[in-house]
């Protein structure tokens, strides 16, 4: 039932569901006018910019379901809802699954849309139909584990507003990572190390195997790796912050 909630409240509010599809689409268009003489550079993987920029929009994606489903539940926390919910007999994990629900919903769509939109700019898919749905799992696995984080911040801080100002502190992870250029082409040390050291460059690189080079082991274990690592840590310190919160409660 908590899940249902989730999932219909996502879809009532247009403005939580629009800004997560569109904002990485601009980000891409604009990303491929201006990057586009990138695709001259000795060892650059693939001849088209879009089919090399398209992992951004998934990956960005992601870091909206952090933002959205934190204020959701913040707004429970500030409505009493949670207090509430705190005088029944449901569990602490069928409550935090029951959050993730409108989250992995916008996720399918956003992946859905963005696999789309890159098909039509003509982007290629080397890894083929089965690609496809590795790419989709992915994608979930990804704003689970964002997503998860964002429930940790919304129990912890109870406030929405709390929650929204964490999103450029996330956005900066996305810039200072592969987002623009392969790390092996960077031509700054400090950059390269920076972006070796970021997780999200793992991810985008696991998007862009299924997409450029067909099937890659080492990038797709990195990246689901890396995604479940992250999962797990945003459960598990949401566990701690949800009992922490129902013993103020």
């Amino acid at each position: 039932m908590l899940a249902r909630r989730s999932v219909v409240r996502t879809l009532r509010q247009p403005a939580s569901a629009i800004g997560p599809l569109v904002f990485p689409l601009f980000l891409l268009a604009v990303n491929s006018g201006g990057l586009k003489s990138e695709t001259h550079l000795p060892g650059f993987p693939t001849q088209t910019v879009i089919s090399f920029l398209l992992a951004v929009p998934f990956i960005q994606g992601a870091l909206f379901a952090t933002m959205n489903t934190g204020a959701d539940l913040a707004r429970d926390i500030q409505t009493g809802f949670l207090n509430r919910l705190s005088l029944t007999p449901l569990r602490g994990s069928a409550l935090l699954a029951g959050q993730l629900g409108g989250a992995l919903t916008l996720g399918f769509l956003q992946a859905l849309v963005y696999l789309c939109v890159g098909l039509a700019a003509g982007s290629g898919f080397k890894a083929g139909v089965p690609g496809v749905l590795v790419l989709f799992v992915f994608s979930s696995c990804v704003t689970f584990a964002f997503a998860s984080f964002g429930i940790f911040f919304a129990l912890r801080t109870g406030s929405g507003e709390a929650v929204q100002g964490l999103f450029p502190l996330f956005f900066i992870f996305l810039f200072l990572s592969s987002m623009a250029i392969p790390r092996n082409l960077m031509e700054h040390t400090w950059f390269r190390w920076v972006a070796t050291a970021n997780p999200v460059s793992y991810m985008l690189e696991c998007v862009r195997s299924l997409i450029i080079t067909g099937w890659d082991g080492e990038a797709l274990a990195l990246g689901f790796g890396i995604a479940g690592a992250i999962a797990v840590g945003g459960l598990a310190l949401s566990a701690l912050a949800l009992r922490q919160r129902m013993a103020r409660s």
